[in-house]
């Protein structure tokens, strides 16, 4: 597998932890009856379950023993007793998106977020909280916003970190030079230490540990001038909290102790008062530097944020086209009581600001899709400009502001002299930069270079009076290097202060103190170094699918209970479920230990990974929504067509997945209304669904007497060479004929000479989603073949049902990519509001005057973007928005077996209330085939494609000459 010597990505000093947990897992027997019979929670051994735990978003991986999701503080304490007596670590952990390694390990993993997750209280009066280590940020940010407060502390991750995992961390995020970090905002906090004793901590000695005030008193000169003074300092132990200056604050030394020191049970927190209005003014800058070195002069105005990134971390033109212009920019949030009041002091911002240009977004949306851009940098700084991959490791150094702008261009020279690339972005107002870099973590010499690196950057840290960690933790990443920081002695102290709370080193061992080495236990080790045998081509990932695997880098933005967006998608099936497994990231490191073949050892035949992607939806939402452009509807398919080579498939990738040849047929016989009579015979209906592995509740649609290709060819229509080529999917042609005639009747009234192609195109959809990929590239050969004559002339290609659109832009071009015709023809597809605008710009479509409701299609929003289509529904006098998410149907997903509920539930999560709350005379839209079975079959509304809105506006007003784009 790896062409290592001495694996230099595997375990060293660290050596004593992994056996420790490797007795168990070699004899796990006693120890899981043991832990079962003690906690009231969940005991998860599987397969799966250690595979989903074995990195959080850093370069390291471990392998756990066992996951314990712990019902309360009783559970907790039961636990470590059981992991005392077998003498196994344990890692606490949250929503697992930690970039120093801290949370993962080879023990027994506490996961907080299944159970514990619940806020206990909220006093407003008080401006207090008291929550549970697994409680999601936002929901916390949303129980306290009805009230004028929220809670300062805002990692970019806000949406799924969880205050246990940022009190470990003593996270801060982007509001930090207003409210601080977590640390400043906790009051009191409930912990188990590692001898398992109960502690209430808060101010004074009365719940310390036997023997750490002695420690304190022994050495207050050397706490006294030990840690440098900076906003951002979070790497070792905060002892200086327990000063008698600083008011002996245990709660605030155990912040950003990572798990090592106890376990978090409870947390009293302080809220702030939230601005009742807020402003954003985002400013331009030459350079990264000089926006590095203005960001302290900012800070006199009271800004809430001052947040800086480069250009090079936006990739999107879409994104592009809001800001302001410049090679780096500053995000300065402000507030007021009224919006007037935000926006002045945002514009006073800019007049006192020396910047290139500058612009004050004041409106909420806007300044969340600003916020997005910047969010968003944590994942696209993974992959560099010309794809190639970066990686955490130092993350998050911070300096004095003051000498920000000095500190980066000794870093870009430190990158510069180690043949390394990154881009900078991040907390520019307290000092703090985060950072991705290309280390090669594959090869014994990119390895070296990390750590060589590595320990130079700790120096030139130190060099200028900052910390190795200024938010996410030195975990194992930094803590090797603390020494260069604090020096021995202070580390010996930390070392100490940890012996003291933990006296049998159960608690994250190798983690801050007595660290594992920076390289060891790299995540990428146990990878294959051959390229794997793979259908689909991969192109942004080089061909290589163990790099599209590696893509997912843990920042977890599938993990969401919304999606994150009013138009967003991924990931349905994760909210529906709220199971690890079901997320983007779940299924990712599920084929990532595939790929490694220890935990995961049956490879492509392995049913764990079966199992976790059977309720992909493959919406391809990640495509687009995940910041590092994860498509696991691609590697769905290309798992299934391994998992089922020369074996028998289910029944529903016969039926649903060969669908095109079935309705073909149906076409062909002429037995469209003998199959429809059947369909309604209910004995007759539920034989067929259990036998062609279709759920029971689900009704089969009608097929239409009349295809949309026989309606074509009885049709009169002129000569001439044709504008357009309509594409006949299956859905439309076999299922929903009036959307193609809506087209053509819209189409021609745009003054465009329509044409059909061949029989036999298709673009394999249905193939495709099922795995059976074989099958696809001979579908798509085949349709390439009867298209070349349509490609030679350049003629656009109308593709009316998103999913197909879909199909044609991105499956035939990574599935033939050898073949150049495929390029040309999803280079040709157009939607069919594409087509309209782009071929009849001066067509007026009719005035339909009414609101519009309904669900943009997930494959319309991840692959085409549905800019066009708001545009002609805007000309049309459709108002209002469409929603996010997925309707749930999919294609086969809904249809299938033991889809039904999940299916349903995503209908229910947007797309039915949207439809429930319209307008009475609203218009509701739904382009894709499934998405208007799913809302007939579940609400008994008929949604219509944009196509046949428009066409009924035109019977209605007549043919009009100053709608027509003819010259």
């Amino acid at each position: 597998m790896s062409d290592l010597d001495a694996d230099p990505g595997g375990p060293t000093r660290n050596r004593g932890d992994q056996e420790r947990a490797g007795r168990e897992a070699a004899d796990p027997g006693g120890f899981a009856r043991d832990l079962r019979a003690a906690v009231r929670g969940d005991v998860d051994l599987s397969v799966t379950a250690r595979a989903l735990h074995t990195m959080d978003a850093s370069n390291y991986r471990r392998v756990p023993v066992a996951v314990v999701a712990p019902r309360d503080a009783d559970d907790v304490a039961a636990a470590l007793a059981v992991c005392r007596e077998h003498d196994v670590p344990v890692v606490p952990r949250g929503a697992g998106t930690s970039i120093a390694g801290q949370a993962t390990g080879v023990g027994v993993v506490l996961d907080f977020t299944r159970h514990m997750n619940r806020i206990v209280s909220l006093d407003p009066g008080e401006r207090t909280a008291v929550v549970q280590p697994g409680v999601v940020l936002d929901d916390l940010r949303s129980a306290a916003a009805p009230h004028g407060l929220t809670f300062g502390p805002d990692p970019s991750t806000h949406s799924r970190c969880t205050l246990g995992g940022m009190i470990g961390n003593n996270s801060c995020g982007s509001h930090s030079v207003a409210w601080g970090t977590t640390a400043d905002n906790v009051a009191a906090l409930s912990v188990v230490d590692g001898a398992g004793t109960p502690r209430r901590l808060a101010r004074g000695w009365d719940a310390a540990p036997e023997g750490l005030r002695a420690l304190v008193d022994g050495d207050l000169a050397l706490l006294r001038t030990g840690f440098p003074d900076l906003p951002r300092r979070i790497s070792g132990y905060a002892l200086d909290a327990l000063l008698p200056e600083n008011g002996t604050d245990l709660a605030r030394a155990f912040c950003g102790s990572e798990g090592t020191l106890g376990v978090l049970t409870e947390a009293d927190v302080r809220l702030v008062e939230a601005p009742g209005a807020r402003a954003l003014a985002v400013l331009g800058y030459s350079d990264e530097s000089a926006a590095a070195e203005a960001a302290a002069g900012l800070l006199p105005h009271g800004p809430l944020t001052v947040e800086g990134m480069a250009a090079d971390l936006v990739r999107e033109t879409s994104q592009k086209s809001g800001l302001p212009k410049g090679g780096a920019w500053l995000f300065v949030e402000t507030g007021g009581a009224r919006p007037a009041e935000a926006r002045a002091r945002a514009e006073a911002i800019v007049r006192a600001a020396d910047v290139l240009d500058a612009v004050v977004v004041d409106d909420p949306a806007g300044q969340r899709a600003l916020w997005r851009v910047r969010e968003d940098a944590s994942g696209t700084a993974t992959r560099m400009a010309d794809g190639s991959e970066a990686w955490p490791g130092w993350e998050d150094c911070a300096v004095p502001p003051a000498r920000l702008g000095a500190y980066l261009r000794d870093f870009r020279a430190l990158l510069t002299d180690h043949d390394l690339r990154g881009t900078p972005y991040g907390h520019f107002g307290d000092g703090c930069i985060h950072v991705r870099i290309d280390f090669d973590l594959l090869t014994r010499e990119g390895i070296a270079r990390f750590r060589g690196f590595s320990e130079e950057l700790a120096e030139l840290v130190v060099a200028h009076g900052g910390s190795l960690s200024g938010e996410h933790g030195d975990g194992q990443a930094r803590a090797e290097l603390l020494p260069k920081m604090y020096g021995p002695e202070l580390v010996g102290l930390f070392e100490r202060v940890k012996d003291v709370w933990d006296p049998a080193d159960l608690l994250n061992p190798g983690m801050l103190v007595r660290p594992a080495p920076l390289d060891a236990d790299l995540r990428f080790a146990p990878l294959p170094r051959e390229p794997v045998d793979v259908v689909f081509g991969y192109p942004h990932d080089g061909g290589d699918f163990s790099a599209a695997v590696r893509r997912c880098v843990g920042v977890a933005k599938c993990r969401t209970a919304s999606p994150g967006s009013p138009t967003g998608v991924m990931c349905p099936s994760f909210r529906v479920t709220g199971e690890e497994e079901h997320s983007t990231r779940g299924r990712a490191r599920l084929l990532h230990e595939m790929l490694a073949g220890e935990v995961v050892t049956d490879g492509w035949r392995s049913t764990e990974v079966k199992d976790a992607l059977d309720l992909c939806l493959s919406c391809k939402g990640c495509r687009s929504d995940c910041p590092v452009g994860v498509d696991m509807a691609t590697y769905k398919a290309e798992f299934l067509h391994h998992h089922y080579e020369g074996r028998r498939r289910p029944a529903a990738h016969y039926t649903m997945g060969r669908l095109p040849r079935w309705l073909r047929a149906v076409a062909a016989t002429r037995t469209a209304r003998i199959v429809n009579v059947l369909a309604r015979v209910r004995p007759l209906a539920a034989l067929g669904k259990r036998l062609g592995g279709i759920a029971a509740e689900r009704a089969v649609p009608e097929v239409a007497p009349r295809t949309f290709r026989q309606w074509w060819r009885k049709r009169p229509r002129g000569g001439g060479r044709p504008d357009v080529v309509l594409w006949p999917d299956t859905f439309t042609d076999h299922l929903s004929p009036s959307v193609g005639q809506a087209a053509v009747a819209v189409l021609e009234d745009a003054g465009l000479t329509v044409a059909v192609p061949p029989r036999g195109v298709c673009c394999g959809l249905t193939y495709v989603s099922t795995g059976q990929l074989d099958l696809a590239r001979a579908v798509l050969r085949a349709t390439l073949d009867r298209m070349e004559p349509l490609l030679d002339a350049g003629t656009p290609v109308v593709v009316l049902e998103p999913s197909c659109a879909a199909a044609l832009r991105t499956d035939l071009a990574e599935l033939l990519g050898d073949d150049p015709r495929a390029g040309r023809l999803a280079a040709s597809v157009r939607t069919f509001a594409q087509a309209v605008e782009e071929l009849a710009p001066q067509w007026q479509p009719p005035h339909v005057d009414r609101p519009a409701v309904g669900q943009t299609h997930c494959h319309q929003h991840a692959v085409l973007g549905d800019a066009a289509e708001r545009r002609l529904r805007a000309k049309a006098g459709l108002t209002g928005e469409l929603s996010g998410g997925c309707c749930g149907l999919a294609g086969n997903f809904g249809f299938e077996q033991g889809h039904y509920e999940v299916s349903k539930a995503c209908a229910e999560e947007q797309l039915l209330p949207s439809v429930a709350a319209a307008e009475a005379d609203a218009v509701v839209l739904a382009d894709g085939f499934s998405c208007r079975t799913q809302l007939e079959q579940l609400a008994g509304v008929r949604g219509r494609h944009l196509a046949e809105i428009l066409a009924e506006g035109i019977a209605r007003s007549g043919p009009a000459d100053r709608r027509r784009g003819r010259s």
